[in-house]
């Protein structure tokens, strides 16, 4: 699936937004419905649920190099490790989304909201309270992830 079929945009995030309110990240898909939704689906053909999948960051180049490195955001299938769905971002785009997240959360662990859409009409929503960063070479970014509390990674 090319990963120009998707547009990332984000809410909840920047000056304006409410610090109690969930940020969400919408991914609007433009291409071929019936193959996100079978990426989507399980061996029964059922969409699968927010435990089902993951959600991460990988960066394509070091954090300090650049003004703006480049990455991609990737779900996976979290039983199989097959990707669902990968698209270009920055990590300007990113890590601001993330950060949103932890101060929303007050005491309580952080959490977002992953909406898809295909064409601008829902296919899922997922709430999640976990979003891994890794650097270029693989290694996972803690201080720029969102770990839940009593996860050991």
């Amino acid at each position: 699936m090319r990963r120009d079929y998707f547009e990332l945009t984000v809410e909840g995030v920047g000056d304006g937004a409410d610090e109690r309110a969930t940020p969400v990240v919408r991914i609007d898909f433009h291409g071929p419905e019936g193959l996100l939704r079978d990426r989507l689906s399980d061996t029964e053909g059922d969409l699968l649920a927010a435990a089902e999948v993951d959600v991460a960051f990988r960066l394509r180049e070091p954090l300090s190099d650049t003004a703006d490195p480049e990455g991609v955001v990737g779900v996976t299938n979290r039983y199989t490790g097959d990707f669902v769905l990968e698209l270009n971002e920055t990590a300007t785009d990113v890590l601001p989304f993330i950060h949103a997240a932890r101060d929303s959360a007050d005491d309580e662990d952080a959490r977002y909201r992953v909406v898809i859409d295909v064409e601008g009409e829902r296919l899922v929503s997922y709430d999640k309270d976990t979003f891994l960063v890794y650097d270029h070479e693989g290694n996972l970014l803690r201080s720029e992830s969102l770990i839940p509390s009593g996860v050991e990674l």
